[in-house]
């Protein structure tokens, strides 16, 4: 999960670069044909596409649905909103996912859990608004926040609805089975907008984060998501978001945006705590078990 938050936070900083240059429904389908080439061909070297992997595929399409729906609103709302702004709305995400594993999972939250989440919500909060207050409170949610927090909805159901569904099936092949069942979904949806591209004016940097996002923060990070889901409380998976916007402003600096206050990083330290928490629970339940 540590690599999964950082890996989603070049989606941010990428995906603002060239929101305007292309369709997000478009994008995002091309993006999940591309995904679900590479997951292919890691699911052919390991063997996991037999036949009986794939029973009852109506369940790759839930999955496929929900996190196809999540990335194009992703990419429409950076077209307004900024990638730190959004990875904002991203931090929400951990609270919706355990309402959500509660409803269809019946987890509840531990109180170390609950404590965790709240102290990273404050330290992500934090790194949002770079230690300013008056910042904080003059945060006013625009159309591109909007957008994107419906988007966020769609994730925080998917994270619990992979355990739901998941009926032994390995990580790769559960992978597979969601990238092609929402490459198909969106080629139907987003077929007149990818009428209309041209492939030979796209600018390099769709290219770029075409094949990022595809490969990086589609199939290895979707791989990753569900081999934590299936091993994790959906509430623990989804709380290393809170990294992610410490991850978006490194993102940033690496492609010379600018370098933040020194204030800020009193957010990490809270983000980091919030992680100590949750390690430390995973410990403790360890040693429990090999005492009992």
């Amino acid at each position: 999960m540590l690599a999964f938050s950082a890996l989603v936070a070049g989606s941010f900083s990428l995906g603002g670069m060239m929101a305007n240059d292309i369709a997000p429904d478009a994008f995002t389908a091309m993006r999940f044909w591309l995904a679900a080439v590479f997951v292919g061909v890691l699911a052919w070297q390991r063997g996991a596409l037999a036949p009986a992997n794939f029973v009852a595929p109506w369940r790759y399409g839930v999955l496929g649905g929900l996190f196809g729906l999540y990335f194009v609103l992703m990419f429409e709302g950076l077209r307004t909103a900024p990638p730190v702004s959004a990875a904002a709305v991203f931090t929400l995400v951990p609270l919706m996912a355990a309402g959500f594993a509660y409803l269809l999972l019946r987890q509840v939250l531990t109180g170390r859990m609950a404590l965790a989440l709240a102290i990273g919500g404050i330290g992500a909060l934090w790194v949002i608004f770079r230690g300013d207050p008056g910042a904080a409170l003059a945060f006013d949610v625009g159309r591109g926040e909007a957008i994107y927090f419906i988007g966020c909805i769609s994730h925080a159901i998917y994270t619990p609805m992979v355990r739901r569904l998941n009926r032994g099936e390995s990580a790769v092949t559960f992978t597979f089975g969601t990238v092609v069942a929402g490459g198909i979904l969106l080629g139907i949806y987003a077929w007149p907008a990818l009428r209309q591209v041209d492939l030979a004016a796209l600018p390099t940097r769709v290219w770029v984060t075409l094949f990022y996002t595809a490969f990086f923060a589609t199939a290895v990070t979707v791989i990753l998501l569900q081999f934590a889901t299936l091993r994790l409380p959906s509430a623990k998976v989804m709380a290393y978001t809170y990294l992610t916007p410490s991850w978006v402003i490194i993102w940033e600096i690496a492609l010379g945006n600018g370098v933040p206050a020194g204030i800020i990083l009193g957010g990490v330290a809270l983000t980091m705590l919030a992680l100590f928490l949750l390690l430390r629970d995973d410990a403790e339940r360890k040693v429990q078990k090999r005492t009992a």
